[in-house]
């Protein structure tokens, strides 16, 4: 049971990053901007980490809940690393579209418009995992506007 608690822990707060002192939450975006970088070529990369990410985090979230004896705890934060992930779905490579992913999920994240905040509401991982998903889903929608209706020169 105890390798399980430190599974749990290790993957919910994504290696510990949750535990940081300041902004837990915009660190774990940045570290998933950086899983970004590393794939960023490879389009089924992308999904198939994107997936084992967000399977991940539905798997541990709830669990850690439990650890952490608190509702949606401030440590959890393979929820924001699933959806900054889920922003940059089918999205190409380019520091412009990099940045402004950013800044949107991160207003998506703490603003939580609606539905957003209907959503962690709900309990265990489904309530922890869902705000980020369909802030991650706004963001990409955003991107792929901008990319079809802007004149991004992607190169």
């Amino acid at each position: 049971m105890k390798i399980i608690n430190f599974i749990v822990k290790t993957v919910s707060t994504f290696f510990y990053i949750g535990h940081l002192p300041f902004i837990p939450g915009t660190l774990a975006s940045v570290a998933a901007l950086f899983l970004f970088y590393l794939v960023r070529n490879n389009v089924l990369a992308q999904i198939l980490l994107t997936l084992v990410i967000i399977i991940a985090g539905f798997l541990t979230s709830g669990r850690a809940e439990k650890l952490f004896k608190k509702q949606d705890p401030k440590y959890v934060v393979i929820d924001e690393v699933s959806g900054m992930l889920l922003s940059f779905a089918f999205i190409p490579y380019d520091i412009r579209l990099v940045v402004i992913a950013f800044i949107l999920f991160r207003i998506f994240d703490i603003a939580k418009p609606f539905p957003i905040n209907k959503l962690e509401k709900l309990p265990g991982s489904i309530g922890i995992m869902s705000d980020d998903i369909v802030a991650g889903i706004y963001t990409n929608i955003i991107l792929q506007v901008l990319l079809r209706v802007a004149s991004f020169k992607i190169s």
